[in-house]
C-alpha cells in the first residue's frame, strides 16, 4: 500500500507541476460555467422544475459538472490510458508486466493522485465563481458534502475502470484513439454534461439512468443536492465500480497471455 500511496503522490506532483496548464483549464472551465449557466436560466424560465430541479439546482448542476469534468475526465479521456495505450503499441508494456507491482494497480493509484489535484485545482475555483455569480442549492451541512466526497471517489473508479477498458482495446487494435473519442463522445453526453439525466423522456431516459456513465456526475451531483438517495447512489456507483474493474482485470488476463513484443 505504501508503494500504491507513492505512486500517487508522485502523479499529484506531476500534474501540480503544469500551472500554466491548471490556470488555463480553471480559466476554461469557469468560461464555460458561465455560458451554459446562462443557458439554463432561459432554459429553466421556460420549463420551471425541468426534471424535477428548480432553478437553483439546475444551475448548481453546471458547475458540479465543471468542477468534476477534469476530475472524472468527462470529455475526450487523455490522461494515464493515452499514456498506457501508447506503451502497449511501443511493447513497452511488457517492461510493466514484468514490475512486481499489480498492472491495474499501479495505474488506478496514479488515476487517483491526478483526479485529487484536480478537484482541488480545477475543481474548487469554477464551483466559487459559480456560487458568487448565481443563486446555488449548496448544502450547508458538513455530512452532505462528506457524502458527496465519497460519491466523487466511487465515481472515480467507475471513471478509471471505463479508461482502463480503453486502453486496453490496443492491445486488439494497437490504436486506441478511435476507441477513446468513441467513449469521450459517449461519456460526455450520458453522464449528464449536456442536460441532467433527469431531463431526458421515457425509456431512453431510465436507461441513460442506468449505464455507468450517470457514476459520474449525476449520481455525485444528486448526492450533494439532496435530489437522490445517498446510500441508494453509493450501491450503484460500487455495483459498477465492481463489475467494471473485474471486466479489467478478465480483460487484462486474456490480454497479456497474447503479449507479442516485436523483437524480443
Amino acid at each position: 500500500m505504501r508503494l500504491y500511496g507513492a505512486v500517487a503522490g508522485g502523479a499529484f506532483r506531476r500534474y501540480a507541476t503544469y500551472r500554466r496548464a491548471t490556470v488555463a483549464g480553471i480559466f476554461t472551465n469557469t468560461v464555460f460555467g458561465l455560458i451554459i449557466a446562462c443557458t439554463y436560466v432561459a432554459l429553466w424560465d421556460e420549463r420551471p422544475r425541468l426534471g424535477g430541479y428548480d432553478q437553483a439546482q439546475a444551475l448548481t448542476f453546471v458547475w458540479i459538472g465543471q468542477a468534476l469534468y477534469a476530475v472524472m475526465m468527462l470529455g475526450i479521456p487523455s490522461g494515464f490510458e493515452a499514456e498506457l495505450a501508447d506503451r502497449i503499441r511501443s511493447g513497452d508494456v511488457a517492461v510493466d508486466l514484468y514490475r512486481p507491482v499489480d498492472l491495474q494497480g499501479w495505474w488506478l493509484a496514479q488515476d487517483l493522485g491526478r483526479s485529487v489535484f484536480q478537484l482541488l485545482g480545477r475543481g474548487v475555483v469554477p464551483m466559487a465563481v459559480g456560487a458568487l455569480v448565481f443563486d446555488l442549492a449548496l448544502p450547508t451541512s458538513p455530512a452532505r458534502w462528506l457524502a458527496f466526497l465519497i460519491s466523487v471517489l466511487l465515481g472515480l473508479l467507475v471513471s478509471f475502470a471505463l479508461r482502463y477498458l480503453v486502453a486496453l482495446s490496443a492491445f486488439w487494435l494497437m490504436e486506441a484513439n478511435g476507441v477513446a473519442q468513441m467513449y469521450g463522445i459517449s461519456a460526455t453526453f450520458f453522464c449528464g454534461m449536456l442536460l441532467p439525466l433527469n431531463v431526458f423522456p421515457g425509456a431512453f431516459g431510465d436507461v441513460a439512468r442506468v449505464l455507468p456513465f450517470s457514476a459520474l456526475l449525476q449520481v455525485p451531483a444528486d448526492v450533494l443536492m439532496g435530489t437522490g438517495s445517498v446510500a441508494g447512489g453509493w450501491l450503484f456507483q460500487a455495483a459498477w465500480a465492481v463489475v467494471l474493474l473485474g471486466a479489467g482485470r478478465l480483460l487484462q488476463g486474456v490480454a497479456t497471455r497474447r503479449v507479442v513484443v516485436q523483437g524480443g
